[in-house]
């Protein structure tokens, strides 16, 4: 059982959390729900989850707030599912470092699909190591740490070591905005493009 990927679930409404939770472990995930943010990070202090699925409208704290923490500290995969279905919000959701974002209501079978998609692209391959030096600089993938020459660190989201895994992939190598959407995933348009921008500056 601890082998399987453990799945968070954040969601003040019951039934979302309970229709998540039912479907995912009939795939072969774990899981563990939360209503609150307060129960949610908490339980974070002895809990290192795989993925972590988060809505945005939460009783007791700012999730967009809350995203951008777990992108950062957390390491895990962030994907978002909230009823605003406003293309600003899913741009700023990106932009704070998710890594996807499903609309309410949405079928469970695409949300285990899209965190499969997700947990293949971010599995180290026996091609690809954990660690990358480059320019006086060293990315440490499994820590989502940069640190130069002096020792200082700078921390990086799953999202944007995502695109920097990418690149050193593919030195000198011209990449389209069409092979980056094939290769990382995401939605086509205005969104993935600014989300892109952001997370490569």
């Amino acid at each position: 059982m601890s082998d399987m990927p453990l799945v968070t679930i954040l969601d003040d409404e019951p039934e979302i959390r309970e229709i998540l939770s039912d479907r995912l472990e009939d795939a072969g995930f774990r899981t563990m729900s939360f209503g609150r943010a307060r129960e949610f990070e908490a339980a974070l202090k002895t809990l290192t989850p795989d993925v972590c699925l988060v809505d945005l409208s939460l009783p007791d704290t700012d999730g967009l707030t809350l995203v951008h923490r777990l992108a950062l500290e957390l390491g895990a995969i962030v994907i978002i599912i909230s009823g605003r279905s406003q293309v600003q919000d899913k741009v700023t959701g990106l932009e704070l470092g998710a890594d996807d974002y499903i609309i309410k209501p949405f079928d469970p079978s695409e949300v285990v699909a899209r965190i499969r998609v997700r947990l293949r692209k971010s599995r180290p391959t026996e091609t690809t190591s954990n660690t990358a030096r480059f320019s006086g600089w060293t990315a440490s993938f499994d820590r989502y740490l940069l640190e130069d020459s002096t020792g200082e660190q700078i921390t990086f989201s799953h999202a944007e070591g995502e695109v920097l895994r990418l690149f050193l992939e593919s030195p000198k190598r011209l990449i389209s905005r069409a092979q980056m959407q094939d290769m990382l995933g995401g939605g086509a348009g205005d969104s993935f493009d600014r989300a892109m921008d952001v997370r490569i500056s």
